[in-house]
């Protein structure tokens, strides 16, 4: 009788600590979802942003047709693979729609008109603002990511994430143009 009383007990301590480590496992999972979520709603801001972007410029570089055409399928690209979860897609196709941005900011040195334009400023420092958002959220899910992945590898977490299937999730990595770019100093004019 007290042996099947100690069975009884022993089965119920690895039944609660398996309950254990799967419920740790559902915590950091729903946290890597949650952390991707904030970068989606920085980046749907991001992209309401840039047709009145686009706009503005238009209206003072008409002869940039090509470029400004070249920054809407970046981030119609983007968008796609927003909408798709595919974080190496989106990663790949944000580092596009940034160096586009870039190319429509340098414009602004070309026509001093749209330079001092108050709405051309009001976006372009709206777009800075939610690129500092973007990135803060990027480092916040990538620390996510760290940590679920590093659950899901450790014994014994990878047992039970094997048994319902957990997989390692992916970085939000910039490509590397975007991180050489990242890593200059900004350039401040006068």
């Amino acid at each position: 009788m007290t042996s099947v009383l100690i069975i009884l007990g022993v089965a119920a301590a690895i039944v609660f600590w398996a309950v254990g480590i799967y419920n740790g496992l559902v915590l950091k999972k729903v946290a890597t979802e949650n952390a991707w979520s904030q970068i989606d709603v920085q980046l749907k801001r991001r992209y309401d942003l840039i047709p009145n972007l686009v706009q503005t410029v238009k209206g003072y570089a008409k002869h940039e047709q090509e470029t400004l055409e070249k920054v809407i399928q970046a981030r119609n690209s983007a968008m796609n693979a927003a909408a798709k979860g595919d974080v190496r897609g989106v990663s790949e196709a944000e580092g596009m729609l940034t160096g586009m941005l870039r190319q429509v900011f340098a414009l602004s040195e070309a026509y001093p008109d749209l330079k001092a334009n108050e709405s051309f400023l009001k976006l372009q420092e709206e777009l800075t603002s939610t690129e500092n958002k973007v990135g803060f959220s990027r480092q916040h899910y990538n620390d996510s990511v760290a940590t679920y992945n590093t659950a899901i590898q450790q014994v014994p977490g990878n047992i039970i994430a094997g048994f319902v299937g957990y997989t390692a999730k992916e970085f939000f990595e910039l490509d590397a143009s975007e991180a050489a770019a990242a890593k200059q100093a900004p350039q401040v004019s006068f």
